[in-house]
């Protein structure tokens, strides 16, 4: 199940979120004061949800909203009368007071929504044929040798590589094998 983090600016409401978010199974919960404190716990996580409300310290939260991976929602606690306007991909709105069977409901929906998600991406991801793998660790070993690299950083090197030229792993270690073998 994802991550939760809780970014408000007074901690007492944030704690007590954090207490019924416990209460109910919800184990793994961050409490924050800033949006800057969210976005780097944000970088230790694979997917989950940020609870905020409109305004903290240092971010609205149209600009945390921005900053989220694709792996995280928003879960924006606002007023009754500006919760209808809130129309944006990643991002839930809930009035406050809110219920706490609506809440927890909310979390849930909203965990599972990014749990799918998370598990159709991996299910997604193809898998290289043992003739593909082949390319890349030959290319690692040309780098490791010529270069002299780790096999961390020839594995990162290529990864940056393919990256940078917009083509896979594979095409990348293909290319390097190449222009190596067209020097010999």
């Amino acid at each position: 199940m994802g991550s939760i983090i809780i970014a408000l600016p007074r901690q007492e409401t944030a704690r007590k979120i954090k207490e019924i978010l416990l209460r109910h199974g919800f184990g793994d919960t961050i409490v924050v004061s800033t949006a800057a404190a969210a976005l780097q716990e944000i970088g230790r996580l694979s997917h989950g949800i940020v609870i905020s409300g409109t305004k903290l310290p240092d971010m609205d939260y149209t600009d945390l909203l921005d900053c989220l991976p694709r792996y995280f929602d928003l879960l924006l606690l606002d007023t009754t009368q500006n919760v209808s306007h809130r129309r944006q991909p990643g991002l839930v709105a809930v009035t406050m007071p809110v219920k706490a069977y609506e809440f927890i409901d909310t979390v849930n929906m909203m965990l599972q929504n990014l749990d799918r998600q998370v598990v159709k991406r991996k299910d997604n991801k193809p898998k290289r044929t043992e003739k593909e793998e082949n390319y890349i660790r030959n290319a690692k070993y040309v780098l490791m040798e010529r270069n002299h690299m780790t096999e961390e950083e020839a594995f990162r090197y290529i990864q940056k590589s393919s990256m940078d030229t917009g083509r896979n792993m594979v095409e990348t270690a293909q290319m390097i094998l190449t222009l190596i073998y067209n020097e010999i």
